[in-house]
């Protein structure tokens, strides 16, 4: 394509996307006959209206009756299905936001808990900017700064960076490494004081109940290294530590997705078709470069690419999997969350992680739960968000198939809705399209 004509595209498909996101929410919008998937139990309500006003959801009522309000917009829903905006509970903010913010939409994430601000990075004003709708963003909280123990070494490091998270404004603060116990305790201590919930890695050297003092463990592969050889083999072990885990009231996300990427990139095989994935038009091409090399830990390491340690990694993804049924089973509450780096790409990754969270043997429903109901509770958003009844915020999405049916249909999006706004299935594409093109575009100028 020449410049001109790429050109024209672009603004083309930009002048269609500002129109998608300009939709006033004064506007009632009205689903007609859409199957509801609400989630706050089990169930799928057939053929329902469900009328959207003032970016709330006004009124859900069966098709076949009159309508009970006065309707701008019609969406012919008949045969779909209605859910939940999904929560991406683990994402990382590697390149531009914008453009990962529609893969992001795109792919029906309407919430986004970003888990480091890594240098260079200001979260505050991105949340700033996704929160008072200045950028079609998901709703969005943030860590502050990627903590490891170089950065907490004594008591007065403690003090100093749990200030400095409170005076940004931070809604998290994050740990990913071990801390001697003073240390741990003191940063438990003083996060108390200015109400800044801990999450992240658990502490791997100090007994489980050190890290069940954690508002949220970021991957249920902590667990396996806090628990010793033998523990990690005795299933009556691993019932009552669940128990343990549930009565602490600690949210645990998997993360499976993430680590099924590490034999990915570690195969031989694997890697040679991760490297065809059409997703990857969707990233820079100098980050794409980067992820696609030989030069990666994943690459290079033989704790990962000898032959022994690939039956390993899948061993360990098989207890991984184990366990995150155990916790299900004790009624632990889970955060779906897919810890977006290198090659598995923002928005797309969550379906990933939903379907391997799905396959360790929950039910849809249940997996369903860890995208929508269980990050509403975490982030005391329940009383706005989370399931689809009336009174709540208009973040849904719209599915073709039905996902209590194969946890994979909840790819099948045809339309999202995200802060009142209606985006229908073209209008997601074209937000694709832009960020394919960006990055075209990027490796043109650098020719």
């Amino acid at each position: 394509m020449c410049k001109s004509n790429s050109h024209k595209v672009f603004s083309l498909l930009c002048c269609f996307f500002f129109v998608a996101i300009g939709k006033a929410q004064t506007e009632t919008i009205s689903f007609e006959n859409v199957n509801v998937i609400p989630m706050h139990k089990e169930v799928v309500l057939l053929n329902q209206r469900v009328i959207i006003a003032d970016g709330k959801i006004a009124v859900i009522e069966p098709a076949s009756q009159k309508s009970s309000e006065n309707i701008n917009i019609t969406i012919n829903a008949k045969g779909k299905y209605l859910i939940p905006g999904l929560a991406e509970m683990h994402y990382h903010l590697e390149n531009n936001a914008k453009n990962e913010f529609k893969l992001l939409i795109a792919n029906g994430v309407t919430t986004a808990r970003n888990m480091a601000e890594y240098e260079g990075q200001n979260q505050i004003a991105i949340r700033k900017k996704a929160n008072n709708n200045e950028i079609l963003a998901p709703y969005y909280v943030t860590t502050g700064p990627y903590l490891k123990a170089n950065h907490l070494q004594n008591i007065d490091d403690v003090i100093s960076i749990v200030k400095k998270h409170h005076e940004k404004g931070y809604d998290f603060l994050k740990i990913a490494d071990n801390l001697p116990k003073k240390v741990y305790l003191k940063l438990l201590e003083e996060t108390q004081k200015y109400n800044i919930p801990v999450i992240g890695h658990g502490q791997r050297k100090l007994p489980l109940e050190y890290s069940l003092r954690m508002k949220s463990i970021a991957h249920i592969e902590e667990f396996m290294n806090i628990f010793n050889t033998a523990q990690k083999a005795d299933p009556v072990y691993l019932r009552k530590a669940a128990i343990e885990i549930k009565t602490s009231g600690v949210y645990v996300s998997p993360t499976l997705g993430v680590f099924e990427m590490i034999s990915r990139y570690a195969d031989d095989e694997k890697f040679e078709m991760l490297k065809k994935s059409n997703e990857l038009k969707y990233l820079p091409k100098s980050y794409v470069a980067y992820c696609t090399s030989d030069s990666i830990h994943y690459r290079t390491n033989t704790w990962f690419t000898a032959p022994e340690s690939l039956i390993r990694l899948n061993k360990e993804l098989q207890w991984q999997k184990e366990f995150t049924k155990i916790l299900n089973d004790e009624e632990v509450f889970l955060l779906a969350g897919s810890d977006t780096y290198g090659l598995f790409l923002p928005g797309f990754s969550l379906h990933r992680e939903l379907e391997l969270i799905c396959s360790a043997g929950l039910s849809p429903y249940e997996t369903l739960k860890t995208a929508t109901v269980n990050p509403a509770r975490y982030l005391n958003r329940i009383a706005v968000s989370g399931t689809i009844t009336e009174g709540k915020l208009a973040d849904l999405v719209l599915l073709n198939k039905n996902p209590f049916e194969d946890i994979r249909n909840t790819r099948t999006i045809e339309g999202v809705m995200i802060k009142g706004k209606w985006l229908m299935k073209n209008e997601l594409n074209m937000m694709l399209k832009e960020v394919e093109y960006e990055y075209i575009s990027e490796k043109r100028k650098e020719k």
